[in-house]
């Protein structure tokens, strides 16, 4: 058998006195539970347990049938004043955790613009990049346009429109990426060169700046790496227009005077040609331990010569009204003098600490 509800009482038994006692004391354990809600759902279980249709205020409603007649509408009156309190607060209250709710709600989805960013940090160019962009800067304001081709290239282009005879060692596949459908990794960007005279015509100031591949893997070459290839054509040109040409570049991107010197040299496609050699830009000559230099005092920083006629013809300009110059260097040596290394690897291996600040030993 079950416990008999407090409110329950024997009819006629029950008085107002009762109800109003009963009511402070329902009133006073609504409130301390009040107070201690935190969420909707706590208030939820509140409101059922004092309203719900087995809640206290609904069973004292019911035991106003067991007052004397007379005095119920006092107890209705009494009992409607402390439903309408509760109900009343318990509004509030919902209102204030839904506010708080979306307080917190909008606090946790809100971005503090003064923070600083999460993630990885800001990079920078690749110091070859940085190189290859500085070094066209130089000759586009000498009035040389940038000219691209493909880094997949075939016979003609890279070797017979250059005057690359088939017994040249170039063309050994020691030398040479092959692909199994007859075409290559170009060996140097001189093929643009021919492209560019086929397309534009002449006169023609052209940079190429790009990949090329070779069968080389030391401290000084890569298997791919950077070359710029730069070529004039117009009437009336001579050798002093190409030395005056690279000595002005030199001096740019070392950032100051260097001494120059040129050596007799042999490239297929140029005639007569040459090899283009710096005072060290570490040493001046001064330290014969110098490991940039190897205490010779001169670093060698490209080839060049006047553009041989037979690849005039290829790119469909007459040699009998044009003449020119072409040379070519490799970006990734410019970049080791200009930061001072000594390994042409450090370029290519992907170390954070070298590429974002400087190589750490």
């Amino acid at each position: 058998m079950s416990k008999p509800n407090y409110h329950e009482e024997k009819r006629g038994a029950a008085k107002v006195s009762d109800i109003e006692k009963k009511t402070e004391q329902i009133k006073d354990l609504f409130w301390s539970e009040l107070r201690k809600t935190r969420t909707p759902e706590d208030l939820e279980e509140i409101r059922v347990k004092f309203l719900g249709k087995k809640g206290e205020i609904t069973s004292l409603l019911k035991s106003i049938k067991n007052i004397d007649p007379s005095e119920r509408p006092r107890a209705g009156q009494v009992l409607n004043q402390l439903k309408e309190e509760i109900e009343q607060a318990i509004s509030q209250k919902k209102s204030t955790l839904l506010e708080e709710f979306y307080d917190r709600k909008e606090e946790e989805d809100s971005i503090d613009v003064s923070l600083p960013p999460r993630g990885r940090e800001w990079g920078g160019f690749h110091p070859v990049a940085q190189v290859m962009e500085e070094v066209v800067e130089i000759f586009a304001s000498m009035g040389f346009t940038v000219a691209y081709g493909p880094e997949i290239e075939n016979d003609f282009y890279n070797f017979e429109a250059l005057n690359i005879p088939p017994h040249h060692p170039a063309r050994d596949m020691q030398d040479t990426f092959y692909t199994n459908n007859g075409l290559l990794l170009r060996t140097h960007t001189s093929p643009v060169e021919v492209r560019a005279m086929r397309q534009m015509g002449a006169p023609l100031r052209i940079v190429v700046p790009g990949k090329v591949y070779r069968r080389d893997n030391d401290p000084t070459h890569s298997p791919m790496f950077h070359q710029l290839e730069g070529l004039l054509i117009d009437e009336d040109i001579s050798v002093a227009d190409l030395k005056g040409c690279l000595e002005a570049f030199a001096n740019r991107i070392f950032e100051r005077p260097l001494k120059v010197r040129y050596r007799a040299s042999y490239f297929p496609f140029t005639e007569p040609s040459l090899e283009m050699d710096v005072e060290c830009v570490a040493c001046s000559g001064r330290n014969p331990e110098c490991r940039i230099c190897k205490g010779t005092g001169w670093l060698e920083i490209a080839g060049m010569g006047m553009t041989h006629p037979n690849v005039l013809i290829a790119g469909g300009i007459d040699p009998q009204k044009y003449n020119g110059f072409a040379w070519g260097m490799g970006l990734d040596r410019i970049a080791m003098l200009k930061y001072g290394l000594d390994d042409l690897r450090v370029f290519f291996e992907g170390d954070l600490a070298f590429l974002i600040g400087g190589r750490q030993e």
